[in-house]
């Protein structure tokens, strides 16, 4: 997939680039749609939680089918559509039964191709099986962490994780971080890696185009008074003390990560 530049015919057009993608459809399946309320950053009080957020296009969201239960039923692909809830672009199945569902799209899978979930199915990009009948060193994603839930995991534009090794009831799992770990080998994963993997080097060029994806404008601590932030004040540009928060929490590197139950399943993490 191509990243398309445009002439600087005027400011805003001299950085903005964007995708050469594979949509085959500009509006998607109306009954797999449905309209969201934005939260503006705000949590059920209304108090601001997340700073920097509001406004923005409005989205329908896509109703995406993470657990491919629909076993031992082939599918063929009928579109490849723009989602603007993710990074990934979204595949429409239209299933020999009739029925008519969303999924992330893999990077070789295209319009009139067919998939399949099942116990045991080819081993073809977009088909779905249990880890522990998936052969060793094979992409992955949209991977479950609970069979039968749905998966959580590699579900980004371009992701893949790969499968290491099997043992007991655990398979290995390389993350796209480079972290190691093990998961039920019973949860359901799709085979191959995302489509849309130019999508982290695209540049949004223009203050506006952040504004049509949410994002508001931030403030630098330093260009701040000291009754405002921690950074602010002092004789021209200092900060004299390490990065924190308005709220005087470290930030840029301190470590807020607690223990978890599931760190037992951690063979390495990606910082080493």
């Amino acid at each position: 997939m191509a990243i398309r530049n445009y002439k600087p015919t005027s400011p805003g057009r001299r950085f903005v680039s964007v995708l050469d993608s594979k949509e085959t459809e500009s509006k998607p399946h109306k009954k797999l749609t449905k309209g969201i309320k934005r939260s503006d950053g705000r949590n059920n009080d209304g108090h601001i939680t997340s700073r920097h957020r509001g406004r923005g296009h409005k989205r329908r969201y896509r109703a995406i089918d993470f657990k491919r239960d629909k076993f031992d039923v082939p599918a063929k692909v009928a579109t490849i559509e723009y989602d603007p809830n993710r990074s990934a672009l979204i595949a429409l199945l239209h299933y020999a039964d009739g029925d008519k569902r969303y999924i992330l799209a893999p990077e070789e899978v295209g319009v009139g191709d067919t998939v399949i979930a099942g116990d045991r199915v080819d081993v073809r990009p977009g088909n779905v099986m249990p880890l522990k009948n998936i052969p060793l060193g094979t992409q992955v994603h949209n991977v479950e962490l609970k069979p039968g839930k749905g998966g959580q995991m590699v579900r980004s534009a371009g992701t893949g994780a790969q499968i290491m090794a099997k043992e007991g009831k655990y398979t290995t799992l390389r993350m796209p971080s480079g972290e190691m770990r093990m998961i039920l080998s019973a949860c359901l994963a799709t085979i191959g890696q995302l489509g849309n993997s130019d999508h982290s080097n695209v540049s949004i060029g223009k203050a506006g185009r952040s504004r049509w994806l949410g994002i508001r404008p931030q403030t630098r601590g330093t260009a701040m008074n000291p009754v405002d932030h921690p950074h602010g004040g002092g004789e021209g540009r200092n900060k004299g003390r390490h990065p924190v928060s308005p709220w005087g929490k470290p930030t840029k590197g301190a470590k807020t990560r607690r223990r978890k139950a599931s760190d037992r399943l951690i063979v390495s993490r990606r910082h080493k």
